[in-house]
This record gives structure tokens, sequence and C-alpha cells, in this order.
């Protein structure tokens, strides 16, 4: 038996929940819907779920967390130890990134940093016998060590599934709840994102920005370091074609080899990009770069001087790259969750691998806007399981400036 509370029906979460557990073969019965009777009173089902094998079930009550469907009777939950380095056992609990509690010894404990596609690991601070506070880790299967007492099966496991407002009753963030549209109100969007964002940092939180190359192609460069310069870009995720192509047009003032300023290709532009990153890796380093003087503007700059960290994480067909980028993707992945603590925000523009990538490590809690000209890159985002995801169809040079404009 399972139950699940929420505004089951505008939401469609109730439909979801059905759906999946019969594409998983299991079958269902629902033994009690109530229905809120307000607008804004959430519903509750009970259902009760069946299947064949008891490995079967075990993966459809798993699956079907995801929408926030918890087993009524939850039970205690088992551990098993890790059967070798980066090895979870077979039955290990796969993670979401909603808000989770694991019950052991009769207490729920919240995990720590929900995040998806993880495993969960219980561990006594101190180290074992110590008698300090236990507490549970989500851990990346890269990162169990052999002998970590792993969660196993589905028993003794609850998340929370943040209640989703009604349609009509959305806050003042709600307006990207819809489906992702370009024909939505561009200064009405980006004034309510400002307002979040000032609400953020009011809070004492951080927030996150993971950008691509287009901030530097299509000219948002300017209006990013604005926005570096006033405290709105607490870390930023990027990859080696973003910084690079911020140094080039520091350097040689184009990007891709287009003069920015004339919109046009100079002789020997295809050049810039290598030359540059020849440049800082001759510095030793994109701070060293700046502290030298070699490096004098950019958004690249700006980050170092606020004094801001940065993430670059390369992929296979990066040139170079620079001396900063990440190589190895599992040591990347390992400094973008170390950014991870008191993000409040997230905001993602013009890069899809890697607002995926920050998306699959983010906390559903963690509200999460993704901006693009294409549309494809904002529906990968929510399809891949940031269900948080909002998106705003736009161009990447405008968008900037415009909120550049509303906060700095």
């Amino acid at each position: 038996m399972v139950t699940v509370t929420g505004h089951l029906m505008d939401t469609g979460i109730l439909a979801r929940v059905l759906d999946d557990v019969l594409e998983y073969g299991g079958d269902y019965r629902i033994d009690r819907l109530d229905l809120g009777r307000q607008h804004e009173d959430a519903s509750r089902a009970l259902i009760e779920v069946s299947a064949d094998e008891a490995e079967q079930l075990e993966r459809i009550l798993m699956r079907v967390q995801v929408h926030g469907a918890n087993a009524v009777d939850p039970g205690t939950a088992t551990t098993r130890p890790a059967p070798a380095d980066g090895v979870f056992p077979d039955d290990f609990y796969s993670t979401t990134n909603l808000e989770t509690l694991v019950r052991l010894a009769g207490d729920w404990l919240r995990v720590e940093r929900p995040e998806m596609d993880c495993g969960l690991v219980v561990v006594e601070e101190g180290g074992a016998g110590a008698g300090g506070r236990v507490v549970v880790r989500t851990v990346p299967v890269s990162d169990v060590r052999a002998g970590e007492a792993v969660v196993c099966g589905a028993a003794g496991v609850r998340v929370e599934l943040p209640l989703q407002a009604p349609r009509g009753e959305e806050d003042d963030f709600g307006f990207m709840s819809s489906s992702v549209s370009s024909e939505k109100p561009q200064a009405l969007l980006v004034r309510q994102i400002a307002e979040r964002m000032r609400d953020v940092k009011a809070a004492g939180k951080r927030i996150l920005w993971v950008g691509g190359p287009a901030v530097v192609h299509t000219g948002a460069a300017p209006a990013m370091v604005r926005l570096v310069r006033a405290g709105y870009v607490d870390v930023l995720f990027a990859g080696n074609a973003l910084a690079t192509h911020d140094i080039e047009s520091s350097l040689f003032g184009t990007s891709l080899g287009v003069d920015l300023a004339k919109g046009s290709g100079v002789p020997h532009g295809h050049e810039h990009h290598i030359r540059a990153i020849n440049t800082i890796r001759a510095s030793g380093s994109i701070a060293e770069a700046v502290a030298s003087g070699v490096l004098t503007g950019g958004v690249m700059h700006a980050m170092v001087q606020e004094d801001k960290p940065f993430v670059l994480v390369g992929s296979v067909r990066d040139d170079g790259p620079l001396p900063d980028v990440y190589t190895d993707v599992i040591e990347g992945q390992r400094a973008m969750r170390a950014q991870l603590p008191d993000v409040g925000f997230a905001i993602m523009v013009a890069t899809m691998l890697h607002s995926i990538a920050t998306g699959n490590i983010l906390p559903a809690s963690v509200p999460l806007v993704s901006v693009d000209i294409n549309p494809a890159t904002v529906t990968k985002l929510a399809d891949r399981g940031s269900a948080q995801a909002m998106g705003i169809i736009t161009d990447i040079g405008l968008f900037l400036e415009q909120l550049a404009r509303e906060l700095c």
C-alpha cells in the first residue's frame, strides 16, 4: 500500500504514478481517493501496488517515489556493505533529487544534500564505534568505498514531494510553470527573475550560474561582468569553451575569430582561441594571468577579481584545454558538488550538456531557471529528472542585458 498527497489531479501526479506502475510490469488498485474540496486543498490517494516478484515490486516502489508516493508501512531500512570500491550492492536504493528520509532504529534521519541517481550511505561521524551522530548521505557510485553501509531496497525510505500549487494559484514565480513557450512577456519574466535573485541574496544564499559560450558569442559578456561585479554571480559552472572565448574576447576582441564590435571575421581570427589558450597556459592559470596583468577584462577576469569560485569541466572535443579545466570528469563532478552548499537559486544560460549535468546534482528544492534560444535545451533538462526546471526561450544576449539593467 502506498500513499501520495498533493494536487494530484491538477499536476498530473496521480496519473504519472499509475503509468509508472504499469510500465514497470506491475498492477494497481486505487483503494481510496480523497479529493480536496477547495481549489487550494490537497488530495490524497491510497493505492495497492502489486507485482509478480518481490524484486520487481521493490523496483516499482522505488520508481513511484520519484512522484512522492511512499509505502504506508515503510518499515526499517536495510543496509548492506559495499562489496568493493565503486560498487553498490545489487539491490541498492537508487535515489531521487527529492527531500529524503531514512528510518534507522526507529528514528527518521534526513538525507544530506539529496541528489538523483546515487546511493545512500549510513555513516557515524567520527568513525564507527566513536559514538558520534549517525548521518545518511547521498554518494555517487564512483565514490562509495568497500564496506560502507549502503541502504538497500525501498523499505524504510520516504521522500517528500514539494507541494505544487494548483493551476491559477501560482506564487510570484509561477509564471513559467506552464509548458515551454517563447510567447511570454519577456520584460515581466526578467523582472520576476531579478526579484527572486534579490530575495535569494537577502536570505544569505548563493546564486549558481551555468553558462555556455553563447554568452560571449552574442556580445553579452559585458552584461555578465556587471552581474558579477554587482554580486549576483556567486559561483559559475562552465566548460572550456565559455572561458576560452571570453579570454579570446579580452585579448583579441574576437569570439571564434569574429570581431565582436563589427560582427565580421578578421584575418587569422580562426587562430585566436588557441592563441588565447596558449597565453593562459604560459601564465599557469587564469588567476595568475589576472595577477600578472596578462588578462585585464571579461567574465573570468571579473570572477577572479571578485574572488568568486568557478568550475570548468571539459569534454573530449576541447582544444587545449585551459589549465583550470578539469579533464577528469569524475573529479569535475566532485568539484561541482563541493560548490553546492548554500546555493539557493540556479540559472542556466545557453548550454545543454552542462545544464543537464548540473540539474542532475541539484536537489529538487533549489529553484532552477534555464534560458536558451533552443526549446529542446529546456525540455531536455526537465525530461532528465530536473522537474523543478522552468524555462525561458529567448536570445541570451538580450536576456542578460535586460537582467543586468534590472539588477545593476
